[in-house]
């Protein structure tokens, strides 16, 4: 994918991020775009702890298109989707995947945050031990102060409700 579609794709999937937190649900958003680069053929928020915007968008994905079709698609995210988003992914045979900031850098800004457990397993290493090969673009390291600022606002508005320490990352 051209490197200008990259970035608008990320930029589109963190404005559904930041409406997810103003709505008070996690920040994170997801677009699955059409083999042709150009279509963006669903989004999805973060629903909730369980109910990861990737998931989420992956299983209505596998429900409205041939596993065929969906081989030519990417899904595109804010964040590196956890194990459980990858494997999400892997099943419902999405080619491709471009994230913007890593599970790691996330796991600095939410630390041990009760709402976000954070795995440090990488994308690579979920697809990695699969039978297909999943292509990954990110993290986009232009974008990545960008779309992890709505994650340190979000996250230390709920650490500081909570009573505990802010985080700095």
């Amino acid at each position: 994918m051209k490197p200008e579609l990259v970035t608008r794709y990320l930029l589109r999937a963190h404005a559904i991020a930041q409406a997810a937190a103003a709505s008070g649900r996690h920040p994170f958003g997801a677009l699955l775009i059409d083999g042709d680069d150009e279509t963006i053929l669903l989004e999805q928020a973060n629903v909730d702890t369980v109910n990861h915007a990737e998931a989420v968008l992956a299983r209505e994905a596998a429900r409205l298109f041939t596993p065929e079709r969906l081989w030519q698609c990417t899904l595109v995210t804010t964040v590196e989707p956890c194990a459980m988003c990858a494997g999400t992914q892997y099943w419902a045979n999405i080619g491709s995947l471009i994230y913007g900031t890593s599970e790691r850098r996330l796991l600095e800004i939410t630390g041990n945050h009760s709402e976000n457990p954070t795995l440090d397993l990488p994308c690579r290493d979920v697809f990695a031990r699969g039978q297909k090969t999943i292509e990954v673009i990110g993290p986009v390291a232009q974008l990545e102060d960008q779309l992890a600022a709505v994650h340190r606002d979000f996250w230390n508005r709920n650490v500081l409700e909570a009573g505990a320490t802010k985080i700095e990352k």
